[in-house]
This record gives C-alpha cells, structure tokens and sequence, in this order.
C-alpha cells in the first residue's frame, strides 16, 4: 500500500501539521498537540511505501529530529522530486504543478507562509489563517497523488 505525505513546520522546526493520503483511508491529518510518535506510526499501518516531494531532504529527517521516528527503517521511501528532474520538471512542488497544469486553490500559499499562518493562528486564535493551513497541506497531499499519476505516464528524459 502506498501512501502521499506532506508535513507543515512552524518557524522554530516544530511540525505543526501532519497530512496523509492512501486510498483505502482517505486523507488523515494530524495538527499541533494530536502530533506525537504513536499518532504517526498509526496512521501509517499497513502503508509499505511513503511518497513525498523532497521528502528524502525534508520530511523523513524532520519526523526523525522531532518526534524519533525512522520512517527509513519501515517503510520505502519515494521522493516524486527525483522522479521530475529525471523528466527535467524542476523546482518546488507548486512549480512543478503549474508545469503539468495541477490545480490548486491556495495559490500564492508557499512553506513561509504556511509557517504564518500557523503563527497567527497559535498567537491570536485566527481561524481563517488555521483554515487555510489546513487546505494548503490537504491540497499539497492530493495533488502529490495527481503527480504520482501523471509521472507514470511520462517517459524519463535520456
């Protein structure tokens, strides 16, 4: 079983949302306090392979640091970044999007912001700012599942 997965962070490094896609549970995330080890490692049951976008930089290293967990030393890892500049798609997730045409509502919403947007809502309880933090992981999740799909169909560049 295959499983998307894309975590938010705040400024001090601290995951502050944890988004997972499979097909036989839909999506999961986890916010704030309900991110711990054991909430992890049960979304994860049954899941074999973990595809991410950077994730072999980025998400896999920052779950060990914080919460202790070697996702490495259970699951296979598959990075859909390595998968794009083989098709010579490069950038970040939202560039490669715009190039393949993958939608996506919370435009203009980048790894940044989505660290303000936690900050305002931890400092001042905006629910607005929560909201879209939440749709931005939701959307980055699904659309690694659309990306996935269209890689296959793509020839690798010589």
């Amino acid at each position: 079983m295959k499983a998307y997965l894309d975590i938010e962070t705040s400024f001090l490094g601290d995951i502050t949302v944890f988004g997972l896609y499979a097909e036989d549970r839909g999506f999961v995330q986890l916010v704030g306090g309900g991110i711990s080890d054991v909430a992890v490692w049960e979304s994860l049951e049954g899941i074999q392979v973990i595809c991410t976008y950077n994730g072999s930089r980025f998400d896999i290293p920052v779950i060990r640091r914080r919460l202790g967990l070697d996702l490495r030393s259970s699951f296979t890892s598959h990075d859909l970044m390595y998968d794009c500049w083989k098709r010579r798609l490069y950038g970040g997730l939202k560039r490669v999007e715009e190039q393949l045409d993958i939608q996506r509502r919370t435009r203009g919403i980048d790894g940044m912001e989505a660290m303000r947007l936690w900050h305002r809502y931890e400092t001042t309880q905006d629910r607005e700012a929560f909201m879209a933090l939440l749709e931005y992981n939701r959307e980055d999740v699904l659309n690694l599942e659309t990306l996935d799909r269209i890689l296959q169909g793509m020839t690798p560049c010589a």
